[in-house]
């Protein structure tokens, strides 16, 4: 196996759980214990994790817990992430608002992704850090403690002077007529924004949020350029979306 292969699997261990030992690494990885503790080394110096004693621990000091136990959907917004991930590409601006859907976004990033992203969302800039080469650009504010996002007009006039070439939106409710809608005043007109500044508006939608409409409008449906669901594209149900000329992945 090539060093860079096996340098990726052993960050994809350490992701996974937190920590990672040079014996089972070695035996998994069919290499000796010799090979995994330069392999550790080389990470080490670029930052990427902390040696210990018989292995190595996550570099990244997480500031909040998620639990993935309580979240709604999780088969399927994973699903719109390993779509959506498709979008991105080296090089480009993007923003990424809240949401559980778009944190399955982040996680699911590549890990040699070379992109500038922007969010409001602490828990989304956080699992972003697990991303070397992603620059990371949290707008901050007074922050919403239940949703642990930033709000406020400060929020609002930092968007306000960003250009991006594509943001993701984390969708509150979506009908066929009204477009996407909000709940929280104050998120609705940080999105608002967000929709003016991007050249590109992806929405992130589990179906349960389809024909839904809440207090807030945040964008009509012309200002959608593409739907992600975990539908296949040609489903019934999605059929008026294409209609009026989004793009359904």
């Amino acid at each position: 196996m090539h060093k860079s292969k096996r340098q990726q699997l052993v960050l994809e261990r350490l992701k996974e759980n937190g920590r990672v030992g040079t014996q089972n690494l070695a035996v998994e990885l069919e290499v000796s214990e010799d090979t995994i503790r330069r392999d550790l080394n080389e990470l080490a110096n670029k930052g990427l994790l902390s040696k210990v004693h018989g292995g190595a621990v996550s570099s990244i000091q997480k500031l909040y817990f998620y639990n993935d136990n309580v979240v709604r959907n999780q088969e399927e917004k994973n699903c719109i992430a390993r779509k959506a991930m498709g979008l991105v590409k080296d090089g480009m601006s993007i923003i990424i608002s809240d949401g559980t859907t778009n944190l399955a976004l982040a996680r699911s990033l590549p890990r040699d992704l070379k992109v500038t992203i922007f969010t409001y969302c602490l828990p989304i800039a956080m699992e972003l850090t697990e991303h070397p080469e992603v620059e990371i650009v949290f707008l901050g504010g007074k922050i919403e403690k239940k949703s642990m996002v930033s709000i406020g007009p400060n929020v609002v006039k930092e968007f306000e002077n960003i250009h991006a070439d594509l943001c993701f939106l984390g969708t509150g409710s979506i009908g066929y007529d009204e477009g996407i809608s909000e709940g929280n005043y104050e998120v609705a007109l940080i999105k608002k924004t967000i929709v003016s500044v991007s050249n590109r508006v992806v929405s992130l939608t589990t179906t349960d949020k389809i024909g839904l409409r809440q207090t807030y409008r945040i964008c009509r449906p012309a200002d959608i350029d593409i739907l992600v669901t975990e539908l296949d594209p040609a489903d019934r149900i999605l059929e008026r979306f294409s209609q009026r000329g989004i793009q359904v992945i």
